[in-house]
C-alpha cells in the first residue's frame, strides 16, 4: 500500500498524518488498521520502530470519534492503553495528541513519579483516552479516582515486557475491571508462552498480524564484537569514541544502574556530551535526557534495558553493548534501536571472559557468527580463544548445547544445540555447528516488509 488513503481513515486523521510528515503506512499499519477499524480484537507481533503505535492509535481515535457523545463522565475513560514503562507511556501519549489534534477527543498520561493530584484533576475533568503504566493505574483504581466500565478500547502494548517486569497480576486485575463489551488489542515484540496464555484469556476471536519477526530488524545492522578484559571496558569505550567520528549518536547499554552512572561520569570527564537513564532517575530527568538525545544535544545516551524500553529515536548510528545481556532477545531489542527507517547502523559489543557464554547464546539465536574486531589496543586473545559453553541464557530455548571454545578452532562443545531461534540475518553467515557441536537450530525466517517511508 503506497499511502494512507487506502485505509479508509477519516480526513482529520489523514490531515494529522500529513502534518507529522507521514505519507505511507508501514506493514504493521497496513495489516492492522483495517481489522481494528472493524472493531476486531487483535494480537500483533511487532517490535518498536515498526510503526505499531500508530497501528493501534489511529483506529482507536477514529472509532472513538465516531461514537463520541460529548465530553465523557468524570473519571470514566472510553479507551485505556497500558504500557510497561513511563517512557513508552509518554511516547504513546504524545502520539495520541499528535494524531488526534484535529479531533475533539481528550487524553491524559498517568505514570509514577508525577504528582497524583495533577492526574486526579485531569481524570475528574472527563477524559476519553487514558495512557498509563500498570502500577500507577492501580493506585488510582484503589483510590477510586476512575472506573473502567465505559472503556470501549483496551490496548496492551509491549505485553512481553509487561510480563517480564512482573505486572501480570495487575494487568489481569485491570482487565477484569474493563467493560465486557470492549475491543481488546495486544502488541508484543515476542510471543513466549506466557504472552500467548495472557492473550487467550483477554482476546475474543482475535486477528493475528505479524511483521518484522524477532530480530529481523538486525538485517541492516552491522554487528561486531570486541574481546576485552572487564577492567578495560571503559578505556575501550573512551578510545572508540575518540577515534571513530562516525559515532555521532549512540546508545550505550549497561547491565546495572550503577554501571550506567559510572560510564556516563567517565564520558563527561572527557567532554563527551552524555545523558543517562535508568530506574533510579526521576521521570523529569529521564525525559530531559531523552529529549536532549533526540534533538542531537547529546552524543551518547547510557541506558539500562528497562529504562530504554520504548525509546524510539531516529538517527541512532550505533548501539554499544558495554555489557552483553544474558538474554539473546534483549540483545536483539538493543541492536534494533539503530538502522531505523531504511538506514544502516552498527552494533558493537564488548565481551569479557564472563560474557563469552552469553555471546554463544546470542550467536545461536541470530544464527550468525558476529564478526570479531581485534584491531584495538585492548584486544584480549585469551578471551577470544577461551573454551566456553553456553552462558545459561534466561531464555529456556537456549539453555541446551555447548559452544566451540575458540574462534580459531580450539575446544569442543557438547549438547544438542536444539535452541529455537527466531530469524536469520539476511546476507550474513548462517549458523553452522562447529567441531563437536551437534545439530542445527530449527526455526523460521520471516520477510521484513519493505517500506521506504518513515514509520508513523
Amino acid at each position: 500500500m503506497t499511502d494512507f488513503s487506502g485505509l479508509d481513515l477519516i480526513e482529520p486523521l489523514r490531515r494529522a498524518l500529513s502534518a507529522e510528515g507521514y505519507s505511507a503506512p508501514t506493514p504493521i499499519q497496513a495489516q492492522s488498521i483495517p481489522h481494528l477499524l472493524g472493531a476486531r480484537d487483535l494480537l500483533g507481533v511487532a517490535q518498536t520502530g515498526t510503526g505499531k503505535t500508530a497501528a493501534f492509535v489511529l483506529p482507536m481515535l477514529q472509532n472513538l470519534a465516531k461514537t463520541s457523545k460529548g465530553r465523557p463522565s468524570s473519571g470514566r475513560p472510553r479507551a485505556l492503553v497500558l504500557a510497561p514503562t513511563r517512557e513508552l507511556a509518554v511516547q504513546i501519549g504524545d502520539s495520541v495528541r499528535a494524531y488526534g489534534k484535529f479531533l475533539r477527543l481528550t487524553s491524559t498520561t498517568i505514570f509514577g513519579g508525577n504528582p497524583m493530584g495533577k492526574q486526579i484533576r485531569a481524570l475528574n475533568g472527563g477524559i476519553d483516552i487514558v495512557v498509563a503504566t500498570p502500577g500507577r493505574l492501580m493506585d488510582h483504581l484503589n483510590q477510586k479516582n476512575l472506573r473502567l466500565e465505559d472503556v470501549e478500547v483496551f490496548v496492551l502494548d509491549e505485553a512481553d515486557r509487561m510480563l517480564d517486569m512482573g505486572f501480570v497480576n495487575d494487568v489481569r486485575k485491570i482487565a477484569n475491571l474493563v467493560g465486557g463489551n470492549r475491543q481488546t488489542v495486544m502488541f508484543s515484540a515476542t510471543m513466549p508462552a506466557s504472552v500467548g496464555k495472557l492473550a487467550a484469556g483477554l482476546l475474543t476471536d482475535p486477528v493475528r498480524v505479524e511483521v518484522a519477526p524477532q530480530a529481523s530488524t538486525a538485517e541492516r545492522v552491522k554487528q561486531k564484537v570486541m574481546f576485552v578484559a572487564k577492567p578495560k571496558k571503559r578505556d575501550l569505550l573512551k578510545s572508540l569514541l575518540e577515534d571513530d567520528g562516525s559515532i555521532s549518536r549512540a546508545l550505550v547499554f549497561t547491565r546495572t544502574k550503577h554501571g550506567a552512572d559510572r560510564v556516563a561520569k567517565q564520558l563527561e570527564q572527557i567532554n563527551v556530551r552524555t545523558g543517562v537513564i535508568h530506574g533510579n532517575k526521576s521521570q523529569n530527568a529521564r525525559q530531559q535526557a531523552l529529549n536532549a538525545f533526540k534533538t542531537g544535544r547529546l552524543r551518547i545516551l547510557v541506558a539500562t534495558d528497562i529504562a530504554a524500553r520504548g525509546i524510539d529515536v531516529d538517527g541512532v548510528t550505533h548501539v554499544i553493548n558495554f555489557d552483553l545481556p544474558n538474554d539473546p532477545e534483549t540483545y536483539v531489542h538493543r541492536i534494533g534501536r539503530t538502522a531505523r527507517a531504511g538506514t544502516d547502523g552498527q552494533a558493537i559489543s564488548f565481551c569479557d571472559m564472563e560474557e563469552r557464554g552469553y555471546l554463544f547464546d546470542i550467536e545461536k539465536t541470530i544464527r550468525n557468527v558476529v564478526e570479531v574486531h581485534d584491531d584495538h589496543p585492548f584486544h584480549s586473545a585469551e578471551i577470544a580463544n577461551a573454551n566456553v559453553k553456553s552462558g545459561g541464557s534466561k531464555n529456556k530455548n537456549h539453555r541446551n548445547g555447548g559452544r566451540n571454545g575458540g574462534r580459531n578452532g580450539g575446544g569442543n562443545g557438547g549438547g544438542n544445540g536444539s535452541g529455537k531461534p527466531h530469524f536469520a540475518s539476511k546476507g550474513g553467515k548462517s549458523f553452522k555447528p562447529r567441531n563437536g557441536q551437534k545439530g542445527r537450530p530449527q526455526g523460521h525466517t520471516g520477510n521484513r516488509g519493505n517500506n521506504s517511508s518513515r514509520a508513523a
